[in-house]
């Protein structure tokens, strides 16, 4: 997809756990002036920013002069935001929605989401429109397996929203970190990389994810099956999984996504 140059830019960015704090640390160290917030105190805040080389924000100040703006939380702590968090926030300004849905984690809410559109249910929640990205890898494969543009066996991440112009600027800090930005198309297609889906959390390469894109409507239906049963098996587990266990229970799931091909 096309790709925006984003060289230096101010970013907030709302949680940091596994993912969250991933990002931030690797968009720190691409160069761009990152401040983080948390739920946690301002002490335990700070000395977490310190630990990702980044600065500590409240949340009312981590969406202030900036150009990006993170959501990482789980799905469940989004209606727990500040009602008028982005108040006086240009319109311009980018909202990222990277969040995925686990009713083990964030409860019942599958009825809330219109036609199991998560990030349409996000943007909704917080008022402003989202690209979908950075959701569809494992922290682990961000924070150990980027590789430079062109490399072989660079592995893609999906984007999906309305706005080209922000979609390019996204897919631009995707690159920059490491990684080959695949353009799915509206906020609307975001269903093809929610979880249960064959491109979530399954490592494939630009033209590998498109192909795990495309034509998988039959596979709709059974995302949420597909989701819990993953979670449920690993959760089951005496030990944690290593990343290569975890990603090969989620793609034993699909006969046809490209690496699961590879393996029979």
């Amino acid at each position: 997809m096309k790709v925006d140059k984003t060289m230096h830019m101010k970013i907030g960015i709302i949680g940091t756990g596994a993912l969250g704090g991933t990002i931030a640390r690797k968009l720190a160290g691409a160069g761009h002036k990152v401040k983080v917030t948390n739920a946690s105190p301002l002490s335990v805040l700070k000395e977490t920013a310190a630990q990702l080389g980044v600065a500590a924000a409240s949340i009312k100040d981590v969406v202030r002069d900036v150009e990006v703006i993170i959501v990482s939380i789980p799905t469940k702590a989004i209606p727990r935001l500040p009602g008028d968090l982005f108040a006086g926030v240009p319109d311009g300004v980018i909202v990222i929605d990277t969040t995925n849905y686990y009713p083990y984690r964030d409860g019942n809410m599958e009825n809330g989401f219109v036609d199991r559109l998560e990030s349409i249910w996000v943007s909704r929640e917080l008022g402003r429109p989202v690209v979908k990205a950075f959701n569809n890898l494992l922290s682990y494969t961000l924070e150990n397996l980027a590789k430079a543009n062109g490399a072989p066996g660079r592995i893609a991440m999906a984007v999906s929203g309305d706005d080209e112009k922000a979609k390019r600027i996204v897919a631009g800090l995707i690159d920059e970190i490491g990684f080959d930005p695949v353009d799915v198309g509206p906020l609307s297609e975001s269903w093809r990389h929610q979880p249960g889906m064959p491109s979530y959390c399954t490592e494939l390469s630009a033209t590998e994810l498109e192909r795990a894109l495309t034509d998988q409507e039959n596979i709709r239906g059974k995302a949420a099956q597909l989701r819990d049963f993953t979670t449920d098996n690993l959760m089951a587990r005496t030990t944690p999984p290593s990343h290569q266990e975890m990603l090969d229970a989620i793609r034993s799931l699909f006969p046809t996504n490209p690496k699961q091909d590879d393996a029979q």
